[in-house]
């Protein structure tokens, strides 16, 4: 009897779980957050020595006083000059998971590098919904344009930049910004003026939805529980508007020059491929950094923030080239 008690139990448990997955992408997305976030932190612990000590930080500034997740992060290099670019990051994590804090030690390294970058948190999904990262993105530049000459940046000269899913923030804000019909097809008022966003610095990203969740397993698992969560329904294809977070069929030729790159091993990576074709066919000044499919080890995704490989330093000096040019 007891034996019998402790199966039931277990099957009951076991339909409440399915349950709970089927009703529900919570249980997906703490999976996936405990993943990321044990990734991050690992990233994040691997840069602390490398990470300059002269760098001025400013921390927690207020871009939104009516959003709790409305705070960015200002890092400046001692070498940076106050008529450089402003490098705008938003960080990755399927837009399920991350905080800015993730991103702090690679951010401060590239701060060191001689310029000024600006760490934006935004909420991640299901507590919000498609678009409130952009709607909030559009807010914090926003406050970088009006506060400027307090801060001591250039407003004029901002570098949109992102890895995964901060990536594709990155693109589609910068595309929001620099492109009208894309802005009234979001519903969204730019802030900033289009010449203020001077280009976009993209890594690993998604730039087209409609292309993923194809190859089943974990990959389509993982797709299926970022889309509900994002859009807010279990079919994202069922949410009018949400198919809008697709970059690649709004390019046009207005958008900013761009810097794009993906791992030669990151199932991410056609997606970076296609934008960057979009973008050439578009006339649109872009650089790109790929990888043949024979480089080893295989480059995973987010292979930049790995700095004890080739791939990693070179992948940092080659935007810190790209940033100088501006």
């Amino acid at each position: 009897m007891v034996k019998k008690r402790a199966v039931l139990s277990v099957l009951l448990l076991l339909i409440v779980a399915v349950v709970a997955v089927l009703a529900s992408p919570w249980p997906s997305v703490f999976v996936i957050r405990a993943i990321f976030d044990h990734g991050a932190a690992q990233a994040s612990k691997a840069l602390e020595p490398l990470v300059p000590t002269d760098i001025a930080v400013q921390t927690g500034l207020v871009y939104d006083p009516s959003d709790a997740d409305g705070r960015l992060d200002i890092y400046r290099g001692n070498a940076a000059s106050p008529d450089g670019p402003v490098i705008v990051w938003f960080h990755g994590g399927g837009f399920v998971s991350g905080r800015r804090a993730d991103l702090a030690n690679y951010l401060k390294i590239l701060a060191g590098k001689g310029f000024t970058v600006v760490n934006v948190d935004y909420t991640i999904a299901p507590e919000a919904t498609y678009p409130t990262p952009i709607r909030q993105a559009n807010k914090a530049l926003a406050f970088l344009s009006a506060q400027a000459s307090q801060l001591r940046i250039n407003a004029n000269k901002m570098v949109l930049a992102g890895d995964s899913a901060g990536a594709q923030i990155a693109a589609q804000t910068a595309a929001m910004v620099t492109t009208e019909r894309y802005a009234q097809a979001l519903g969204i008022s730019p802030a900033p003026l289009a010449k203020q966003i001077a280009g976009v610095l993209l890594y690993c990203g998604v730039y087209d939805i409609t292309q993923m969740g194809q190859s089943g397993g974990l990959g389509a698992w993982f797709v299926k529980t970022t889309t509900w969560a994002y859009s807010g329904k279990r079919d994202w294809r069922t949410v009018p508007g949400f198919d809008s977070m697709s970059v690649t069929p709004y390019i046009a030729r207005t958008f900013p020059r761009a810097f794009v790159s993906a791992g030669n091993a990151d199932p991410l990576g056609p997606q970076s491929v296609a934008l960057a074709g979009a973008l050439q066919e578009q006339g649109v000044n872009v650089t790109t950094l790929f990888y043949p499919k024979e480089y080893q080890p295989p480059l995973g995704h987010e292979y930049q923030f790995r700095l004890d490989t080739e791939a990693g330093k070179s992948a940092l000096a080659q935007s810190v080239a790209w940033l100088k040019s501006f």
